[in-house]
């Protein structure tokens, strides 16, 4: 296992729970983090933006009161997402109000710049970037990433190709500190999957659309149950990047998920009314949902994954 710094080194399980566009929100990310998990919400699903003052109040003020009345079960830190694009025209707003409120820990997409992972570390920040290849990977470290969130075939919203097992091994080649492994986890088994692997956390993200504080519609969430991996469609028509996403959402929009037609990587926007439509009519989904059979609290979930978590471990000790 790696060194981790301080905000990672001791959670109660070894879970990450990835930033949801439009879905995740406070409630979400505390009750996460309550569970002990790592809950972690995109800072641009605040809007106005505006909002996310209040959000990371509410969310850094719930989580100390949890802590003082239970320092035998403290929570779990929290983290924000920041989309480091050109389209986004939020990002130094973002961050200055994520500094003034010291998150503990930034996921970081599409981009890697020096001064966002520099303004992370002036108060001892933690930075995780996403990552689909070993190339990006070793960019994000040169220039300042704490960690690396190896996204991985299969994964939920904009997904890689590449196998778990080569992403992860090429990673360990060079690389000692902080991985997490995005692509189809949703049980207990799957985690302890990862750290066999050579990651240090399980990245979950489509499995909690499915809960009960997600900001997601019914019909996503049921979609969530009753799907499996032969209903995730791979495509890059809806933001310009390569991604995963539900089937039925996209026969709702009156396409033909067998014939969608290549986009323009150059027309990207995630913070305008494009990205907003995909993400929320276009339902972004990993390929690991076969695992998911209800709609349940985040709390509720994240105990039966501890459950199936204990049991493989001693599954396989025996």
């Amino acid at each position: 296992m790696s060194k981790l710094p301080g905000a990672l080194a001791h959670l109660p399980l070894p879970i990450i729970g990835s930033p949801l566009f439009i879905v995740s929100n406070p409630k979400l990310v505390i009750a996460q983090c309550i569970a002990g998990v790592v809950g972690c919400m995109p800072a641009l699903n605040a809007r106005p933006a505006s909002q996310l003052d209040e959000w990371l109040a509410e969310i850094t003020e719930t989580l100390a009161a949890w802590n003082r009345d239970h320092p035998d079960q403290p929570a779990a830190p929290f983290a924000i997402n920041q989309i480091v694009h050109k389209s986004n025209d939020r990002l130094e707003q973002d961050m200055a109000l994520c500094v003034k409120h010291k998150v503990p820990i930034y996921i970081t997409s599409l981009g890697a710049r020096e001064d966002i992972n520099a303004a992370a570390h002036s108060y001892g920040g933690v930075v995780l970037h996403d990552i689909i290849n070993n190339a990006f990977a070793r960019k994000a470290i040169e220039k300042g990433a704490d960690g690396l969130i190896a996204v991985a075939a299969g994964a939920g919203g904009h997904a890689g190709v590449k196998s778990p097992f080569a992403l992860i091994q090429e990673i360990r080649q060079w690389f000692d500190g902080p991985v997490a492994l995005s692509g189809a986890i949703a049980s207990g088994g799957a985690v302890l999957a990862a750290q066999a692997m050579g990651a240090d956390f399980a990245y979950i993200g489509s499995a909690f659309i499915a809960t009960e504080e997600a900001r997601a519609s019914d019909d996503y969430k049921q979609a969530i149950v009753d799907c499996n991996s032969d209903d995730i469609v791979y495509s890059n028509l809806f933001t310009g990047v390569h991604g995963n996403y539900l089937a039925p959402s996209i026969r709702n929009a009156g396409l033909d998920p067998a014939h969608l037609p290549e986009s323009d990587p150059s027309k990207m926007n995630f913070g305008g009314d494009v990205a907003a439509k995909a993400w929320k009519d276009i339902w972004g989904c990993g390929q690991g949902i076969g695992a998911i059979d209800k709609v349940q609290t985040a709390g509720e979930f994240i105990a039966q994954l501890r459950r199936e978590y204990e049991q493989a471990r001693r599954r396989i000790c025996a």
